[in-house]
């Protein structure tokens, strides 16, 4: 019988603690399955977050480091000024990127630095009990917004893939979802290209994944999924805002 698909060697046996639903997991096998298609387990270096991915660097059989609370663009400038010529992965959270990491983030962009950025949007803090994050939705409800977020009290939603592509440092950012089959194809051309653009030497390119948290939402698997095209896309739209010109 024919091999029509395999897990990926790049990826370990570890046992997944991600919550059923969760978007960590389909995002963690499509870096692998890239990284394994172009031959760079060699030169990838993936610098995990605090967060639902903190146990990651037990997944994947490539070199890793765990950043401290949203520091993991600070760690991967050092770690790709100092080893150019590796495929360095940035991957963060909302709450760890856009609260405690969003002056790192953005002085990476400001400086065009050359790696890559996965940030893995769910619009609430999964791992530490639901609460509140800066990408939360208007009148979302969280365990730290119970009547849902207002604007008087917390401000609006951040919309990172505009922000960041709006930087002269920023080379590529897209914005992608996992919600769908189809959607789950185009994330991983998405990762594949900032890829690309980094191992070619380009400024920093950005892809924000929007993803499903069943259980910080408080919804079975499916609704969630249902609730990211039905609600979380109309704060969230998809598409690319920063693309290298022609020939760049």
């Amino acid at each position: 019988m024919k091999t029509v698909y395999e897990r990926p060697k790049v990826l370990t046996d570890e046992y997944m603690k991600y919550c059923g639903g969760c978007g960590h997991g389909i995002i963690n096998k499509l870096i692998a399955e890239i990284i394994e298609e172009e031959n760079l387990a060699e030169k990838a270096i993936m610098i995990w977050p605090i967060g639902c991915s903190v146990y990651a660097d037990r997944y994947f059989n490539v070199d890793s480091v765990c950043a401290l609370h949203g520091r993991a663009p600070a760690t991967g400038t050092g770690i790709k000024r100092a080893l150019e010529d590796n495929l360095v992965v940035v991957y963060q959270g909302d709450g760890d990127m856009v609260s405690e990491g969003m002056a790192e983030i953005m002085h990476a962009g400001i400086r065009g630095e050359k790696f890559t950025v996965v940030f893995v949007n769910n619009a609430i803090y999964g791992m530490t009990g639901g609460q509140m994050a800066p990408t939360t939705l208007m009148e979302q409800k969280t365990s730290t917004s119970p009547q849902g977020r207002s604007a008087d009290n917390a401000g609006f939603p951040v919309n990172m893939a505009e922000i960041i592509g709006s930087l002269h440092g920023c080379h590529y950012s897209e914005r992608v979802a996992v919600n769908s089959p189809a959607n789950i194809r185009k994330t991983k051309e998405a990762i594949r290209k900032a890829f690309k653009y980094q191992l070619d030497g380009k400024g920093l390119s950005f892809v924000e994944i929007v993803s499903p948290c069943p259980t910080g939402w408080g919804v079975s698997p499916v609704k969630a999924l249902d609730w990211i095209g039905e609600t979380v896309l109309n704060q969230y739209p998809l598409g690319v805002f920063k693309a290298p010109k022609e020939g760049e």
